[in-house]
This record gives C-alpha cells, structure tokens and sequence, in this order.
C-alpha cells in the first residue's frame, strides 16, 4: 500500500483544513518545496500535492510550487484542484505532475472527464470522489452535490478510470480515524477499485486497517503535521 503524504496549498504556503473549511486554515510551513524535500529524505515516493486556491478559483493558481517541487526532487506528484479545463490539464502534465485528480470535472462535466481518459489514460488519471454522508461535494467542499457515491465510482469505471481517491470529508482533518467502514463498502462493491483513503487517518493502527481491507494507497495530511504518526515507521511496515 502507497502511504502518500499530503500539501496542500494557500498562497503558495502548506496549509491543512478542517472539513474543508477554509476559515479552519492552519499553516504548517512557507516553503512547501522544504516539506517534501523532508518527506522524500524519509523515503515518500509520491506525493498528493492539493491546490486548495485553485479549488475556490475554479482554475489552477500554484502552479509554480508544483514546478519548484519537480525540479527539486524526484517525487511522483498527483495535483489536483482547480483543473476544469484542458489548458489547466495540459499545464498541470507540463508542470511536470505524474497525475491529474479530477473530482469537480467528473460531477460537473464528464463529457470533459471521459474526453480526457481517453486521451491521457488510467495511469495519468484519478478520480476524486470527496463525500459526506456518502454524497459527492466538489468546489473544495463548499458546494455540495446529490451524487451518491456508488453510482459516481460505477460510471467512471466503466469509462476507465480505476484509481480513485475517496475523502470523508466528515472525518478530514480532525485526527479521530478514516471511514474504515466506507471503504470496505467501496472495495466490496468494486473489485478492480484501486481505493485511495484519505481523511482522518491518525494512528499507526490506521494505516494498518487501510492495509487489511485491500486499500491501495491511504493519503495523509495533518497526522504527519501534527506529529501523531511517524512516516519513517508507517513506510517501514510489512
């Protein structure tokens, strides 16, 4: 399982939110580029990059983060927030990102979603599905949607997609553990699903339930931050 920690971006600053809440921001560093330098020193492979500006802007505003963290490490990037549009796509990919998340495109506009699956193919694309109460929100959270979860994941993975990062967003941010319970669901229900968990994963325990319930990936944010999980010891598990 990929253990993938998270920066997430305001004002070019590492940033953590609670539930998505913008008016929760905390800051944990000015350089990101110094963050995951640290992490890729503690043998990170990849790394979950999150322009949240982006995500209320509705177009791609950290841009040059993302160059900067390329340019000085060997990390493979997925970013995600504020691409709704191919030239943001095409600038995110040139940037020099591995992966795209599409989460507001694939409810807003999947004409746009399947157009680029086609183009760029499963290994350059994943899918974002963030959800309370099991319904799809995009916008960076601000705006909800009534798209239920298992009919979103079924359409897309018949349109190719196969990697997906699941966020409860009831649960982001607030160090009480993961949607252990969804997650199963998820898995259940879609074999072929390669399920990235994200949101609330706090403890050593944590990441090991993410392992026992065939979790491909789980990212993580403020348990790093906030010193409550060590990533030498969670990269080091069997």
């Amino acid at each position: 399982m990929d253990i993938i920690p998270a920066i997430d971006l305001i004002d070019g600053k590492c940033v953590r939110l609670t539930q998505g809440d913008y008016s929760s921001k905390k800051e944990y560093h000015s350089d990101p580029l110094e963050v995951a330098k640290s992490f890729e020193e503690k043998g990170v492979r990849r790394l979950h990059l999150v322009d949240l500006d982006g995500a209320k802007a509705k177009k791609v505003i950290n841009l040059s983060v993302l160059q900067r963290i390329v340019a000085h490490t060997k990390l493979i990037i997925d970013f995600g927030g504020g691409v709704r549009s191919d030239e943001d796509l095409e600038k995110v990919f040139d940037a020099g990102a591995m992966q795209v998340t599409c989460g507001s495109v694939a409810v807003k506009n999947p004409d746009l979603a399947e157009k680029w699956i086609h183009k760029y193919g499963a290994e350059r694309l994943i899918l974002g599905a963030d959800v309370k109460n099991e319904m799809i929100a995009v916008s960076g959270w601000e705006e909800n949607t009534n798209v239920e979860i298992i009919p979103f994941l079924h359409r897309y993975l018949e349109m190719g997609f196969r990697r997906v990062i699941c966020t409860d967003i009831s649960k982001d941010g607030l160090l009480q553990g993961p949607s252990t319970e969804l997650y199963k669901k998820l898995i259940l229900s879609f074999p072929e699903l390669q399920l990235i968990a994200s949101g609330g994963v706090t403890t050593i325990d944590d990441v090991r339930k993410m392992k026992e319930i065939g979790a491909f990936g789980a990212i993580i944010g403020k348990a790093i931050y906030e010193g409550t999980l060590d990533l030498e010891e969670i990269l080091a598990l069997d």
